[in-house]
């Protein structure tokens, strides 16, 4: 009895343990099944590349060769190198460097954006011994150069169309054609369907960054261009140095893999409408909330008021932007993205110039060259006004005439800016909402020193606009 009972006693213990050990096992399976599900529902940064450190305060400056002087090269443009160093500009964009195209060619210069050969350099503008002495001499005063780079077309005489006719798009005749829908009849577009018009695209661009030490490439019309050839490129440009890549276009998707910075394309024509009458201040919320909440986190946009094809199609920035224009610049810089100047807006430019032609700029001292230098300082060292990560968000701060007047602060552990801007031609006395303009602040321009509080309110004249720094 003794033996059966104390047998009993020892299958129940076994039987204990197994089921135990089967629950432990159970309670195993459960938590890493837990951890696993919460790591699949974990976000994932969704930039991808790494900025290069230079850009994290970086202004940019179009340069168009042909018209920055009356010399229309490289070797003038390096002289004026220590006054866009003293203009505050870091990132020097050359308009395309390349020989022009014969065939087809728009009035008796061309399109730079017809390129012939894409291992040339245009006579015009010198050699290619120039155009290094150029890069040097802008890394010698730490700027950094990039090049325009035209990979959707080429012109109706490159070499390639001879060579490899078979890497071009077709019509549905079978002949060449230019990018459908446009204008563009002195260029014909390849088909990067091609792996050999993927491969050889890719060995010029890293070409450049060997040859001449460039810094990377501002892409034309980059999004008519497959993405995951960006991608690639991409590695290929970083595995030789860090690069800034700049896309001609407004996508987030470029972003992840390819490009530091995409156009702000629907920021300018907001403020454009916006200073003509034709929209309130509505539309830069839009985009702001765009912005903010579909283009990821760390991406960069490049905020302008004029560029080569605003100039040269819709006119001069004066003709743009009117009574708002110092507005609109000012916003360009304090507000979130890369600030950029086209040449010739510092010295007041006040004519459209021409595309196809020789037509220097006429280069005089401007209030608007003061300006930009101001508001540069001011980014530069003020750090909430930073790019990407390295910036603070824009927070919107309400106010009573929130159709006609924008106000915000970016912030961060270090620094403040409040900014006001009436985009009215009425003046307005803005009081606000909330608690987080308040502090002790110098003001931009005047230096004055204030204290904002519940009480307080700012008086600004039509276009008139105030920048606060915390102290």
């Amino acid at each position: 009895m003794i033996k059966r009972t104390f047998t009993f006693i020892i299958g129940i213990s076994t039987f204990l343990c197994c089921e135990q050990h089967r629950d432990a096992q159970l309670n195993e399976v459960k938590t890493e099944t837990s951890i696993m599900e919460k790591a699949s529902f974990q976000p994932t940064e969704y930039v991808k590349i790494e900025h290069p450190e230079w850009s994290k305060n970086a202004t940019i400056y179009q340069l168009n060769t042909r018209q920055f002087s009356e010399e229309g090269t490289f070797k003038a443009a390096q002289n004026e190198l220590p006054r866009l160093k003293d203009l505050g500009v870091d990132i020097i964009w050359l308009m395309p460097i390349h020989e022009i195209g014969q065939k087809n060619r728009k009035g008796s210069l061309g399109s730079p954006y017809s390129v012939k050969d894409y291992y040339s350099v245009n006579p015009e503008f010198g050699d290619l011994q120039d155009l290094k002495n150029f890069v040097n001499a802008a890394h010698d005063m730490n700027m950094f150069v990039i090049l325009d780079w035209v990979a959707n077309h080429t012109s109706w005489d490159n070499e390639l169309v001879a060579q490899h006719p078979d890497w071009y798009d077709k019509d549905y005749k079978d002949d060449f054609r230019p990018t459908p829908w446009w204008d563009w009849s002195d260029i014909i577009d390849l088909d990067f369907q091609k792996p050999e018009v993927r491969q050889y695209m890719t060995k010029a661009l890293t070409y450049w960054v060997k040859e001449a030490n460039i810094d990377g490439y501002r892409c034309d019309v980059a999004g008519f261009v497959p993405v995951e050839f960006w991608n690639h490129v991409r590695q290929e440009l970083d595995a030789i140095k860090p690069v800034f890549m700049l896309a001609e276009w407004e996508s987030r998707d470029l972003h992840a893999e390819a490009f530091d910075m995409t156009y702000a394309w629907s920021w300018n024509e907001a403020v454009h409408k916006i200073c003509k009458g034709q929209a309130d201040v509505n539309a830069l919320y839009i985009y702001y909330s765009w912005n903010e909440s579909a283009f990821p986190y760390n991406s960069m946009r490049m905020t302008f008021v004029s560029n080569h094809d605003k100039n040269a199609w819709e006119g001069t920035m004066y003709e743009q932007f009117g009574e708002g224009l110092e507005t609109a610049i000012a916003l360009s810089v304090i507000g979130e993205g890369m600030p950029l100047i086209y040449n010739g807006q510092e010295a007041g430019n006040a004519k459209r110039l021409e595309f196809f032609e020789k037509d220097p700029i006429q280069w005089q001292a401007h209030r608007i060259g003061k300006l930009y230098e101001n508001l540069f300082a001011l980014m530069k060292n003020n750090t909430a006004l930073w790019h990407a990560k390295w910036g603070a968000t824009m927070i919107k701060v309400p106010n009573n005439a929130e159709s006609e007047v924008l106000s915000f602060v970016r912030q961060n552990e270090k620094d403040k800016v409040f900014a006001v801007f009436n985009f009215s031609d009425q003046p307005k006395t803005v009081t606000f909402k909330e608690r987080l303009y308040h502090g002790n602040y110098s003001v931009f321009q005047s230096n004055e020193q204030i204290i904002l509080d519940d009480n307080s309110s700012v008086v600004l004249k039509p276009w008139e606009y105030k920048i606060f720094i915390k102290k």
